[in-house]
C-alpha cells in the first residue's frame, strides 16, 4: 500500500517528528478489511412516485450521486485508523459498506472478523422487549450463541448503569438510556473489528469517560482493529495512528494520523477561504446590481421630471 496519496495542489505540511504510524509494522499481518475499486452510486428520484415506478421501468429518469468513487485500501489486523472528511465526503457510506448495511454498486469488499459497529446506538432495538431481552436480540443478530451471551450479560448490565430499567420495555427508556445500552452491548461482545461513527459522546461526563476508557482498552490491550469516523482531529490523534482523508467519495490522502490531520485542516482552511471569497464576490455583485438599478431608477425619475417641465 502506498504510504501517501494526495494531489499536487494540496500537499500535507511537512512535520519534523517521526510519524507514529509505520506501514511496515502491519505489513506482515493479515488484511481484515479490504476495498478493491469500490463504487457506491445512489439514485436520486424527484419524488416517491418516481422511485416506485423505477421498480417496474428500467428507463425511469433520475439523478445519480456517487457516494463512494473508486476506493481501494487495506486495513490490517490491529490497526487503528481515523476517517476524516466533511459531511458528504463518503465516510459513513464507507462504514455502511463494511458492516453490510449497504452494498457496493461495483468493486470488491472483504471483511474478516466479528464487527461491532457503533453507528446508530439506538438502532436495532425492539421497543417492546426489555433491555435484557434486547441484549440477547442484538447479540443473536451478530451470530452469538446463548452461552456466549450469558457470559457477557452481567458485564453489559454493569456497564450500561441503567439499574432496574434493564427489565423494563425499551419504549420506556430515554434516548440517553438507549444509547448507554447500545454502547454497553457493542463494547462487550469481544469484537475483532470495532467501528465508531461519532459515538464517543454518550451520556454524562462520567459515563463518557468510561466509554473512552473502554475503547482505549479494546485498542491497547485486546488489539482489536479500530476504525473511527470523526470531524475532530484531536479525537483522531488520541485513538489512531493512521489517518485517511475522504473528499467527494474519494480517498485523497492516507498516512500517519498527524500528517492526515494537518492535511485535513489545511484542506478545510483552503475550502473555507474559497467559500468566503466566493460569497464576497457574490455580495459585491449583488451590491453593484443594486446600485445600478438605483441609478437607473433615479435617471428615469430625473428624465420624467425634465419631460414634465418641458411640456
Amino acid at each position: 500500500m502506498d504510504k501517501k496519496k494526495g494531489t499536487e495542489e494540496n500537499v500535507a505540511p511537512k512535520t519534523e517528528e517521526k510519524p507514529a504510524y509505520d506501514p511496515e509494522e502491519f505489513a506482515g499481518r493479515k488484511a481484515v478489511i479490504e476495498f478493491k475499486n469500490v463504487n457506491k452510486t445512489y439514485k436520486l428520484f424527484k419524488n416517491e412516485k418516481e422511485r416506485f415506478r423505477s421498480i417496474f421501468r428500467k428507463k425511469t429518469v433520475c439523478k445519480t450521486r456517487k457516494a463512494i468513487n473508486d476506493v481501494t485500501f487495506q486495513i490490517h489486523d490491529g490497526e487503528a485508523v481515523a476517517l476524516l472528511g466533511r459531511n458528504g465526503a463518503g465516510k459513513s457510506t464507507l462504514l455502511k459498506l463494511i458492516t453490510g448495511v449497504a452494498y457496493p454498486t461495483d468493486g470488491e469488499i472483504m471483511v474478516d472478523g466479528r464487527v461491532s459497529a457503533l453507528l446508530e446506538l439506538t438502532a436495532g432495538f425492539d421497543s417492546e422487549f426489555t433491555g435484557r431481552e434486547n441484549i440477547y436480540f442484538r447479540c443473536q443478530l451478530l451470530g452469538m450463541q446463548n452461552e456466549e451471551i450469558e457470559k457477557i450479560e452481567p458485564d453489559v448490565e454493569e456497564f450500561a448503569e441503567i439499574g432496574e430499567y434493564m427489565d423494563q420495555p425499551v419504549r420506556t427508556y430515554s434516548s440517553g438510556m438507549k444509547a448507554r445500552l447500545g454502547f454497553a452491548i457493542n463494547v462487550n461482545i469481544n469484537p475483532e473489528i470495532l467501528i465508531v461513527d461519532e459515538a464517543l459522546s454518550v451520556g454524562d461526563v462520567s459515563f463518557r469517560r468510561k466509554c473512552l476508557e473502554a475503547v482505549r482498552e479494546l485498542i491497547d490491550e485486546k488489539k482489536v482493529t479500530f476504525l473511527l469516523v470523526t470531524h475532530s482531529t484531536d479525537t483522531a490523534k488520541k485513538f489512531c495512528k493512521r489517518g485517511i482523508v475522504m473528499k467527494q467519495g474519494k480517498m485523497i490522502y492516507d498516512s500517519d494520523v498527524d500528517s492526515a490531520a494537518d492535511y485535513y485542516n489545511e484542506m478545510i482552511k483552503k475550502e473555507d477561504a474559497a467559500k468566503r471569497k466566493k460569497m464576497k464576490k457574490k455580495r459585491e455583485k449583488e451590491l453593484e446590481e443594486a446600485n445600478r438599478a438605483e441609478a437607473e431608477r433615479k435617471a428615469k425619475k430625473e428624465a420624467s421630471k425634465k419631460s414634465a417641465a418641458a411640456n
